[in-house]
């Protein structure tokens, strides 16, 4: 468990009205909406943070900030094009980034972005709590257009720490190290409702554990109290005492699992950062553990 304080990983639409309101010296603000959406959703993201967005944010493109090399979604980009890529964004060493989505849940995309300047070494970021669907919910001010950014000096440094791979899952399934928490639906874990990406049939990987990312959310779309959270992992056997590794479909939803574990105070839970996609993909069909179809060659 971690032992210093830890920033904090939630801010509420109050405090970042007021934060918008009255600017902290020596701390720059930059929002970030990082909402994104599996295809099959039909949305626009960008075309949606044109049309409405938190005053002063600026749009976050998790599949542009990526390594577009790689035959898996969004897959981490190395440390130069993340520097790129938010010093682009208006990020500095001081800035406080606060990042949202526009999603139904309240949050879906964002805590991956979190999670992403994490990894990169950046600390002093929060997510906003509820969303863009909390902001809008309490009546606070709207912008529009395309943002207007003055461009920082960033300066990424990759934490491998915080990322696992195919070869260390596989590994897991011996050796055991460390428990592995999935964070899609149920009937994806299981095997009994559709993958969203062609090709991939759903399931899951042996010895894994299912916590769907909604289940750390309230009806409201809130990130549910650190107590509350506690007990999930408990009642799902996960002993946050232990090494954790989270996974979902792509990478992105796994970050709940992580944001959870950190705000119980376990900072440290890696991403598998392929997550299904790549499992189903490289795994042999014995490695896939499902009700359905699973994998036949």
């Amino acid at each position: 468990m971690a032992s210093k304080q830890l920033f904090r990983a939630l801010v509420s639409a109050q405090w970042v009205a007021e934060a918008l309101r009255a600017p902290r010296a020596g701390q720059p603000l930059r929002l970030l909406d990082a909402s994104w959406y599996l295809a099959k959703l039909g949305r626009d993201a960008r075309r949606e943070f044109e049309e409405r967005h938190i005053p002063g944010a600026a749009f976050f493109d998790i599949d542009q900030c990526s390594d577009r090399t790689s035959p898996y979604d969004h897959m981490l980009p190395s440390a130069a094009h993340f520097s790129e890529y938010a010093g682009r964004l208006g990020v500095g060493a001081a800035t406080h980034v606060v990042v949202y989505d526009a999603s139904d849940q309240g949050l879906y995309a964002a805590p991956r972005v979190w999670w992403m300047f994490r990894v990169f070494g950046h600390r002093t970021v929060s997510l906003l709590d509820g969303g863009l669907r909390n902001w809008l919910r309490q009546g606070l001010p709207l912008s529009s257009g395309k943002s207007r950014l003055e461009p920082a000096e960033f300066h990424a440094v990759l934490d491998p720490a915080y990322i696992k791979t195919y070869e260390d899952i596989k590994e897991n399934l011996e050796s055991r190290r460390f428990q592995v928490v999935d964070a899609r639906a149920t009937g994806r874990f299981r095997g009994t409702e559709p993958e969203p990406r062609d090709g991939i049939e759903p399931g899951h990987i042996p010895g894994t554990i299912n916590i769907p990312f909604t289940d750390f959310l309230t009806e409201d779309g809130l990130e549910k109290s650190p107590e509350e959270i506690r007990r999930l992992f408990q009642d799902k056997k996960v002993d946050l005492s232990l090494p954790l590794v989270a996974t979902c479909g792509s990478g992105v939803t796994a970050c709940h699992v992580a944001l959870g574990a950190y705000i119980c105070g376990k900072p440290d839970v890696p991403i598998y950062d392929g997550s299904w996609v790549e499992w189903y993909m490289r795994a042999q069909p014995e490695d896939i553990i499902s009700e359905g179809r699973g994998k036949t060659h």
